[in-house]
């Protein structure tokens, strides 16, 4: 089973707040983030088998465990609503709605005197410079008022917020104390193979730090929380409050930050996942000189290449970004990037996939100009691209419309792909909220047993061009299909509106 229809049977939630507690009253909570890109330092020793080397980690918590800090974020209460197992504008209350459902863990409601008390949220981190500098997810101290840091031995200190970053979820706090701290390394994760040792630190349910080993699950793990998900999948149980901890190899370097759970239940199974060190490295560095981060932005809507797509734009291998839509105005717009482009390399590096465009292009620096090299109608070119200010307001593509069905008309069928296609009318339009002047062919009928259906195809989908050509007409588009099955290409590429979206659709002739 994929990782994407698993996440659709189950629930992946961060690992914030041990609890969440309206005093006196606790309350378990989830809550979901994500992760970024690249810096390094030691390298991890595997270790054959699944127990600790010398028979003991002993030796590894004792260096490691002082430097593990538990966090106290204060948040203000808000009201209570009888609609909610929170009220109606508890912060997180969403999350929990979000992630658990109806069916989640129960959750007493506080009694109405309790209405204007505190709210808690308790995670981990773990102290990187003696000056007080420690690490942590962002998600664990956001929207707080006053946050509190209790190390090791019990001492209890106030932190600063020096800065964090919501994309990668990570932040970077500041204590005082009046002396030397405790300090973990960072690690090379990039090193990390399936299989090698770990060990996850953290103050699950807020019962105090612990300490429990597994092996490194898998790596790349993408878990749609965010767009630099590159998660390291751990078997080690961590729990709500292990949010923020370091995940540690069998050196006592940092490999890594506990962060997610993936869970039917809310607890534990043995599936968690940490934000790999090469990438939270490099974030938390600019973090610690403050405030926010800025990434960069060009200005379109991506998708894979897969080899039907390949195959029908005459690449010989899949790979790369296809650009389904460029927004007007951007950066991409002024840099001559069309619909229909392959993105197959950015500053150098090779794009091998949507991932790998979005994380390159966010790593740079506003303002900065980049070579792209891209595939365009059967040719390579380089374009120049100055790139532009990620604004958070930026959408991304959806899937909206996934259930209209405009009325039946005279259609055309295209028996080849297992389509019924028709022309826009002025119904058709308003029903699908289009604009007056949109031409193209709408999908009425889709044979679920043909081509088009096991590529995705929809009624309401309205085809806008074949072949990376534009179509006005269901007439257009049915001859420029038939035109390309007589050509002898073993797919044809569709450009669809979908919503607010568009996206390609390569649909093969052979499995019509």
């Amino acid at each position: 089973m994929s990782p994407s229809s698993i996440l659709r049977r189950h629930r992946v939630a961060a690992l914030l707040g041990a609890a969440l507690i309206i005093s006196p009253v606790v309350v378990s909570f989830a809550q979901n983030n994500a992760g970024l890109s690249t810096v390094a330092a030691t390298t991890q020793t595997p270790v054959a088998g699944i127990t600790a080397p010398n028979g003991s980690f002993a030796p590894v918590i004792a260096v490691t465990k002082p430097a593990v800090v538990t966090i106290t974020s204060v948040m203000k209460a808000q009201a209570q609503d009888e609609g909610s197992p929170l009220g109606g504008n508890v912060p997180f209350d969403q999350f929990f709605q979000q992630f658990f459902g109806d069916q989640g863990m129960p959750m007493p409601k506080a009694p109405p005197q309790q209405q204007s008390q505190r709210q808690e949220a308790l995670g981990s981190g773990f102290i990187v410079g003696a000056d007080g500098t420690i690490v942590t997810n962002n998600h664990v101290v956001d929207g707080a008022s006053s946050i509190k840091v209790t190390l090791d031995d019990g001492t209890e200190l106030p932190a600063r917020l020096v800065g964090h970053d919501a994309k990668n979820d990570l932040a970077v706090l500041k204590i005082k104390a009046d002396k030397a701290l405790p300090t973990v390394k960072w690690g090379d994760s990039s090193k990390l193979m399936t299989g090698d040792q770990v060990l996850a630190i953290g103050n699950p349910f807020g019962i105090g730090t612990t300490v429990t080993a597994g092996i490194v699950s898998a790596r790349g793990r993408d878990l749609h929380s965010g767009p630099f998900d590159d998660f390291i999948q751990i078997d080690a149980p961590i729990n709500h409050g292990n949010s923020g901890g370091p995940l540690v190899d069998v050196n006592g370097n940092v490999i890594g930050i506990n962060t997610a759970i993936f869970s039917p239940n809310g607890g534990s199974v043995g599936v968690g996942f940490a934000i790999p060190s090469d990438q939270a490295e490099k974030v938390v560095a600019k973090l610690m000189k403050g405030g926010d981060i800025e990434y960069g932005y060009l200005g379109v809507q991506i998708q894979p290449v897969t080899q039907d797509v390949a195959s029908a734009i005459g690449l010989d291998h899949p790979g790369g970004a296809l650009v389904s839509a460029v927004t007007q105005g951007s950066p991409a717009a002024k840099a001559g990037i069309e619909t229909g482009d392959v993105i197959t390399g950015f500053a150098g590096h090779e794009v091998k996939d949507p991932k790998d465009l979005s994380r390159a292009v966010a790593d740079v620096s506003p303002g900065a100009k980049e070579t792209l090299d891209v595939w365009r109608k059967g040719k390579a070119m380089q374009i120049s691209a100055d790139v532009g200010r990620n604004a958070e307001d930026q959408k991304t593509a959806s899937n909206g419309n996934e259930g209209a069905n405009p009325s039946a008309g005279q259609g055309l069928r295209v028996p080849s792909l297992g389509l019924g296609l028709t022309d826009l009318t002025p119904d058709i339009r308003d029903q699908l909220n289009l604009a007056g002047n949109q031409r193209g062919a709408v999908v009425e009928r889709v044979n679920p047993d043909k081509a088009a259906s096991v590529a995705g195809i929809q009624p309401g989908d309205v085809i806008v061009g074949v072949d990376q050509m534009p179509v006005k007409t269901a007439r257009q588009a049915n001859q420029a299909i038939a035109e390309a099955g007589k050509s002898g290409k073993k797919s044809v590429l569709l450009l669809i509106d979908r919503g607010d979206a568009q996206i390609f659709v390569a649909v093969p002739f052979a499995a019509g």
